[in-house]
């Protein structure tokens, strides 16, 4: 069976002109130079407000000098009744006063017959942009508003209840459809090719996720990876090699760890992006990339263009919808959800009883700071229930893995103090090491919740030593 050809853009695009030819050669055209084939046609004017009126419409391309209905008096009406659709003029006469009269009433932009071809392919395509980016942002204040998710069985992998991967999930929802770049940022962890993957299935495209881990690849293998190559290209490339983005046609191509990107790969990635066309090695015949591209990584892309390791314009490229995860830090009320998931998928693949376990468990993970996130609170629950023994799970094996429980640098600096102030009142007195002290393990205690080893593993300390200092402080008062 012969797949459906995916359309392009996500709405349609009417082109009205009395000429047929200048129609099949500018659908022609769009298809070839843009693949921009969500098209419908029309000649005689008098039926353009029934076709929008059936809905679907994003972008109209319409002759301003036609029979029965003139352009003017349509453009008119068509940002009267739907001015949520864009319009494109398009006319055979090169004046001033005409185009200036049509930007006037609301015209995307205006276009001669005569000129160049590619132009108007190009200004075409910055209206599709347009309208989807508008089109988008109205979805994402309608889904936050109502705190809407039309899809959620798109995201029954990623297990939270925090109110802030909800919104990101009405994000992700609200742009997927898009054939813009999306870029999903996050640590080490937290998840991003799950997202990638929900990306893929709330896109609606028929093709497969043809996902490429491109850290390390070097500029040749880069090449050769995703744009195949032609026989002879190379001493061993006796035939020819599809590459990734072939493979993806009408679908996805995940582009992970894209931060580790080498600067040369990085100017081939901006173009592919920029033309949609890319040549096979040793072919000089290019091809039209059909797939989405999602993108992921771990680095800071603002620090890497400040020491230009990334090239800006493509990061600009890249990030026309940008999906950020929160750390497992940030959203401890998911650790018991992500416990329980983890303790009864180790216990079935290890063909074991589903262990319960003590309560304080909760509390000594819920002050851990999770540098490795939720992939890190996977590997402990696998680990404990591997070694587990008895009917109630053992605190041990979490508490070798998170060993002390200091909290690290980035953590220390999460504390929301500027660099250039301090924690303390600069008119007040500064207090005592004890009563700092005193207020140090008061902090440790209520995050505990009253549990001494769990305490001193906060502050860095022995449990004895905490024990002690407990007491003095209740001598005190």
């Amino acid at each position: 069976m012969i797949p459906r050809k995916s359309l392009y853009p996500s709405f349609k695009v009417l082109i009205v002109d009395d000429e047929e030819p200048f129609i099949r050669s500018l659908s022609i055209a769009l298809e070839r130079s843009a693949g921009i084939n969500n098209l419908t046609r029309c000649q005689d004017s008098r039926e353009v407000m029934g076709i929008l009126a059936q809905g679907g419409f994003g972008l109209v391309l319409l002759d301003l000098n036609m029979p029965w209905l003139s352009g003017d008096k349509l453009l008119s009406s068509i940002i009267e009744e739907h001015p949520e659709v864009g319009v494109i003029i398009i006319s055979g006469i090169n004046q001033i006063e005409p185009a200036v009269r049509c930007m006037k009433l609301g015209a995307y932009d205006y276009f001669v017959k005569t000129n160049e071809e590619d132009r108007l392919v190009l200004g075409v395509n910055r209206a599709i942009q347009m309208v989807e980016m508008s089109k988008e942002h109205k979805e994402i204040r309608s889904r936050l508003l109502h705190d809407r998710l039309e899809n959620p069985e798109a995201f029954e992998e990623i297990l939270t209840g925090d109110k802030s991967m909800r919104a990101v999930f009405q994000y992700l929802e609200s742009v997927a459809k898009s054939a813009m770049p999306i870029l999903i940022t996050g640590e080490s962890g937290v998840g991003k090719e799950l997202f990638a993957h929900t990306a893929h299935r709330l896109s609606g495209v028929e093709g497969p996720l043809v996902s490429i881990n491109v850290a390390g690849l070097d500029d040749n293998v880069f090449s050769d990876t995703l744009f195949g190559h032609a026989p002879g290209a190379f001493t061993s490339a006796h035939g020819v090699r599809k590459g990734m983005i072939e493979q993806a046609a009408q679908g996805t191509l995940f582009l992970d760890e894209i931060g580790d990107l080498s600067v040369t790969s990085q100017v081939k990635l901006l173009r592919l992006i920029q033309n949609g066309e890319y040549y096979p090695l040793g072919s000089d015949r290019p091809k039209r990339m059909n797939a989405r591209i999602v993108v992921a990584t771990n680095q800071d892309l603002d620090k890497k263009q400040a020491k230009g390791e990334f090239r800006k314009d493509l990061y600009y490229r890249l990030c026309a919808h940008h999906v950020h995860i929160p750390p497992l830090r940030e959203r401890k009320g998911d650790i018991p959800l992500l416990l329980n998931h983890f303790l009864g998928e180790a216990a079935d693949a290890l063909d074991k009883k589903r262990p319960t376990y003590p309560r304080e468990l909760e509390t000594l993970l819920a002050n851990y700071p999770f540098p490795g996130n939720v992939r890190e609170l996977q590997a402990m629950a696998h680990d404990a229930v591997s070694t587990h023994k008895a009917k109630m799970l053992s605190l041990d094996a979490f508490k070798r893995k998170i060993g002390s429980m200091t909290l690290p640098a980035h953590d220390h600096d999460a504390r929301d103090v500027p660099e250039d102030e301090s924690v303390f009142v600069s008119s007040k007195s500064l207090p005592s090491v004890h009563d700092v002290t005193d207020l140090l393990v008061t902090e440790a205690m209520k995050r505990a919740d009253g549990n001494q080893s769990i305490a001193s593993r906060l502050i860095g300390i022995s449990q004895p030593a905490l024990s002690k200092r407990l007491k003095k402080m209740k001598q005190g008062d």
